[in-house]
């Protein structure tokens, strides 16, 4: 299922109000359960197919800072400020294409807007994520196989 078409019908669940909802194509199943109260509450989305089922739990979207950046420590640099390039899905962070294969990106590099990034995996589907905005790499927020919530910052822009 497409994860375009996934993300709107959890933000449907959510705006509506509605406790659940349960989508069939094909072999693929997913069921979106609203677990918060109202539209602020987290709900959970639960992938069925052939495949053993995934769990998933899905935040809400936010125009404020994301709960997810890191918080400085004493060993970290400094945060740097620009573009934050953020992951438009839940699932595994990878930098290159193959473990063999370059990075996609370093930090210090020149990025151009429609530039690959990273990869996500999502679903055993590899997603090519695309700079938004041309500049250059200030900071990689993520390590490689890690994984990733959705709006959480991948990538530092400046």
């Amino acid at each position: 299922m497409d994860l375009r078409k996934l993300k709107t019908l959890i933000d449907l669940v959510s705006e509506s109000g509605i406790s659940e909802l349960e989508v069939n194509e094909g072999e693929d199943r997913v069921r979106i359960v609203n677990a918060g109260s109202g539209a602020q509450g987290m709900g959970q989305v639960v992938y069925a197919n052939p495949a053993p089922a995934q769990h998933i739990q899905a935040a809400p979207a936010s125009n404020g800072p994301a709960e997810t950046a890191p918080a400085p420590s004493a060993e970290s640099p400094p945060a740097e400020t620009g573009f934050v390039a953020r992951s438009p899905m839940v699932g595994t962070f990878y930098r290159a294409a193959n473990p063999e294969s370059p990075d996609f990106v370093k930090i210090g590099d020149i990025v151009t807007v429609g530039q690959t990034l990273c990869i996500i995996e999502a679903m055993k589907l590899l997603n090519e994520i695309e700079a938004e905005k041309a500049g250059v790499i200030k900071q990689i927020l993520c390590e490689n196989g890690q994984g990733v919530e959705f709006d959480q910052p991948l990538f530092i822009i400046a």
